[in-house]
Order: C-alpha cells, then sequence, then structure tokens
C-alpha cells in the first residue's frame, strides 16, 4: 500500500439530495482514495477544515460498473465514499455552505 498523505485523501465531495438532508444532521459526504481507511480519513478532514472535530467515519466501496464497447466489456474505475460525522460543538464545512 502506498503512503498515502492527507491531502490525498479527499477526492471531492459529493452533492445530492440524500448528502445534501444529512448536512442538518452534521453527515457530509466526500468521494476517497480507495485506499485509505477510516483514521486516514477522519486526519484529513480535521486538517483540511478548520475548527472541525470528526465524530465518526462510515465508508462505502464501489465496484466499477461494466461497460461495453462492442464485443469487448469491460469496467470503470472502482470508487469509495466516506461519511464523516461532526460533533456538536464542531464548526460546519465551509464548502458546502454556499449549496
Amino acid at each position: 500500500m502506498a503512503d498515502i498523505k492527507y491531502y490525498d485523501v479527499i477526492l471531492k465531495p459529493v452533492v445530492t439530495e440524500k448528502s445534501m438532508a444529512g448536512m442538518g444532521e452534521k453527515k457530509y459526504t466526500f468521494l476517497v482514495h480507495p485506499e485509505a481507511n477510516k483514521s486516514q480519513i477522519k486526519e484529513a478532514v480535521e486538517k483540511m477544515f478548520e475548527g472541525t472535530k470528526v465524530k465518526g467515519v462510515n465508508t462505502i466501496n464501489y465496484d466499477g460498473k461494466k461497460k461495453r464497447r462492442g464485443m469487448v466489456v469491460g469496467r470503470t474505475a472502482k470508487t469509495k465514499k466516506a461519511i464523516v460525522t461532526l460533533t456538536a460543538e464542531s464548526k460546519d464545512i465551509e464548502i458546502f455552505a454556499g449549496l
């Protein structure tokens, strides 16, 4: 496993109706590096967003979808999604504030 730095862990935020509904409960959803573990995700969120304290991290692995091009069948890349729950006294994450 490669050495993953904290700034390489979080790839991008997930903006869906379900993830936006979870923001009221201080739950934020991110696409993360497929080899990152929960402690690395927690460290990355606390370092990248000032004043946040992570209560818990839930992760979901997704396999790539099957795609065809003629008779050749391949797969898209695997992804990993993390749902980060913040503590009650923690600050909100600003990138979601304008949405």
